[in-house]
């Protein structure tokens, strides 16, 4: 039976670091963090040198007196497991649990993840310093749970050290039993790769062409990566299980090469996730039309809520942030952590904790601020906590344990992900048309789920809603195909774009018309496809039903052949050699409709295809906002009229919305009707 995020009450809180701090801070700072609001701390998880200085020498002092005034001021402690950070003895002890980079350079001490998940000794020394915090901290009744190492796949998710190789080999073995299935599978024939030995076989190496291996043994690779970092944590996973199955079990951060739905459907009793909005803002791209910036990070929140639908935000912006020499963040102005905090709730999270509680004087984030600056005097960010803290204790139980409400999913799966990293000709596009449906789905006020395809997905989940998008399926296996086909007969409507269906699960292109697995979905062939990059301009959509519109055609074109008298077209391409040929289609299936997007999806195409489907925002009916307010509603048992909606101005400018019912804010306690006149950065929280 999985434990819930939070049970009675929004557990608001923050990272902290009692070994950075003299012992005589650690009361204060307690004391202060009960009066900003704060009901959690975390601790611990870069801390192994502290328990085990020595290789078999356990101490733990000075933690217990951490945890113990931590719980006589009344905070719950999250104890992190010290894995992430190998101490020095162990790796120069036993430098083969050392990480090596593709290249073969062996990565050394000094910063943090520089170690590999399969090396046997290092799995044996992180078994034993887990099992002997677990046993020593099991009955604390200051700790409430417990986060698996810290950040897995972060910094680096590729593994290239000799223990990682005969790991790679095994996990093979096991999945193609025979050298002649494996060499299929990978299409070995081709170049003249045909293993003939086991030992032949490894992860992907340098070769002649930089960066140029077999496609089908890169995919693989990512695969096994993923698989054996969920095998890394459930060591861990099963030891705190059976000493401390009373306290919860989690890991933070959504990174690479991490199936993290298998991960915490198989060990966790939910997710994490650390949020740092403007990270989108200093690695936007500037010839982006139309932006987001810290608002597009729901996206990503979206992702998180597909893993759980409530979930922990483990680290939460809460000042400027960077390292020494990148990720040099600006500082969030008066009233957007207060924003952001709000976004994490809106989609989802249950509990959320600061990073950090004071800026580290020491180290590689001496610029990744917390709530308090180094001198610890007060300042705006800490009073923006303390009013956050406030409205939290007062509004948190409107909304534990509600889901966000969608009827709209963007479609993801991990190998079309894993796949695309490599392949240019699919790869990029699934990020750019996500981001630019997420664009037109917000700005329409149309709130939507991401659902991640897996082998165990069932029509059920899929027929909560009314509409899917699968961006650029290039894999897709019959199976899957099957599966949204009884979705589509069932009633709903489907949309694909460009480069849809004409792979396999080992990533080998069907011998079929294209959109391969998708074709008889779709009702059309692919008669002829490009590119459109360097010298091939690019070409527009001209929509039938409003033959005015022309949307630009990026990236790459399918140029489709009706199959089916079921098949409409609803576009066609306005010029170069295919002017006036099928763009844009949709195929009448059952009692639901398949659309084919020939192009990469961008904003003014997907508002064209909402206008067609007749979407409309949920709050339609009982308000008028503009396309700066984000709305998200939470609420349980899908029922959307006795839930929670949250209202996010991401504009430093004030917002005119108009409200055609009463509504009561939750936050202020005011009854708001009619015209009302957002504060920049403003949030509200209706009922």
């Amino acid at each position: 039976m999985k434990k819930p995020v939070a049970a009675e009450r929004f557990e608001l809180g923050v990272c902290y670091y009692p070994e950075h701090w003299p012992e005589s801070m650690w009361a204060d700072d307690y004391r202060r963090m009960v009066e900003t609001g704060f009901t959690v701390v975390r601790l611990g998880e870069f801390a192994w040198s502290i328990f085990e200085p020595e290789e078999g020498e356990f101490q733990y002092e000075l933690f217990d007196r951490a945890i113990d005034l931590a719980h006589s001021h009344g905070l719950k402690v999250i104890l992190g497991t010290p894995t992430a950070t190998p101490p020095a003895w162990l790796t120069e002890q036993y430098p083969e649990a050392l990480n090596v980079t593709y290249e073969g350079v062996t990565l050394q001490h000094g910063m943090r993840r520089h170690y590999n998940y399969s090396s046997p000794k290092y799995r044996e020394l992180c078994a034993r310093i887990v099992t002997k915090l677990a046993e020593h901290y099991a009955n604390h009744p200051g700790v409430v749970g417990w986060q698996i190492d810290n950040e897995l796949n972060c910094e680096i998710n590729v593994f290239y050290s000799e223990s990682d190789h005969l790991a790679f080999r095994s996990w093979l073995q096991d999945r193609y039993v025979t050298l002649d299935k494996l060499n299929e599978a990978w299409g070995t024939v081709f170049w003249n790769q045909t293993y003939t030995r086991w030992s032949q076989v490894c992860l992907t190496r340098p070769t002649p062409s930089p960066n140029q291996p077999n496609p089908h043994q890169a995919l693989d690779e990512k695969r096994f990566i993923s698989d054996n970092t969920i095998s890394f944590a459930k060591i861990q996973a099963d030891i705190l299980r059976e000493k401390a199955p009373d306290q919860w079990v989690t890991t933070n951060g959504l990174f690479g090469h991490l199936d993290s739905h298998e991960l915490t459907e198989d060990h966790l009793d939910f997710f994490s996730y650390d949020s740092y909005p403007q990270f989108s803002t200093i690695s936007a791209d500037p010839a982006e039309v139309n932006p987001m910036l810290d608002r597009g990070w729901g996206l990503s929140l979206s992702a998180v809520r597909s893993v759980s639908s409530n979930f922990c935000v483990m680290e939460q912006q809460s000042g400027p942030g960077g390292w020494v020499n990148r990720m040099d963040m600006p500082s969030p102005k008066p009233g957007q952590m207060r924003l952001w905090t709000y976004q994490s709730i809106a989609h989802g999270a249950d509990m959320l904790l600061y990073f950090r509680w004071r800026t580290a004087t020491m180290g590689n984030e001496i610029y990744w601020h917390g709530l308090n600056d180094y001198h610890n005097q007060p300042n705006r960010r800490v009073k923006e906590a303390e009013q956050i803290g406030q409205e939290l204790a007062q509004i948190g139980p409107a909304f534990i344990g509600s889901r966000t409400q969608a009827s709209i999913a963007i479609l993801r799966d991990y190998d079309n992900e894993w796949d695309g990293e490599y392949d240019v000709w699919h790869g990029p596009f699934m990020w750019q048309s996500n981001k630019e449906w997420f664009k037109a789905l917000q700005r329409k006020h149309i709130p939507n789920d991401v659902l991640y395809m897996r082998s165990n997905t069932t029509l059920a989940e899929l027929a909560r809603y009314e509409v899917l998008v699968y961006p650029h399926p290039a894999i897709m296996s019959d199976d899957t195909a099957a599966l949204l086909d009884q979705y589509v007969q069932q009633g709903g409507k489907l949309i694909f774009g460009c480069r849809t269906g004409y792979k396999d699960t080992r990533g080998q292109c069907y011998m079929r018309p294209f959109p391969g697995a998708a074709q008889e979905m779709c009702g059309v062939t692919v008669e002829e496809f490009t590119m459109v990059k360097g010298t091939r301009l690019p070409t527009s959509i001209r929509w039938n039903h409003d033959p005015e519109a022309l949307t630009g055609a990026d990236a790459f074109n399918d140029i489709l052949h009706v199959e089916e008298d079921s098949v409409e077209i609803m576009g066609t391409y306005a010029t170069d050699h295919y002017a006036g040929k099928p763009a844009v289609t949709r195929n009448i299936r059952g009692q639901g409709e398949v659309w084919y997007y020939g192009a990469v999806f961008n904003e003014a195409a997907v508002l064209q295809i909402i206008g067609s489907l007749g979407l409309a925002s949920p709050a339609a009916d009982w308000a008028e906002l503009p396309a700066g307010v984000e709305l998200q509603i939470r609420a349980t048992g899908g029922d959307t009229s006795t839930g929670v909606t949250f209202l996010l101005n991401y504009s430093e400018e004030p917002a005119q919305i108009v409200l055609k019912e009463s509504k009561t804010d939750l936050l202020s306690g005011q009854t708001l009707s009619g015209s009302y006149a957002m504060e920049g950065f403003g949030v509200l929280v209706l009922q």
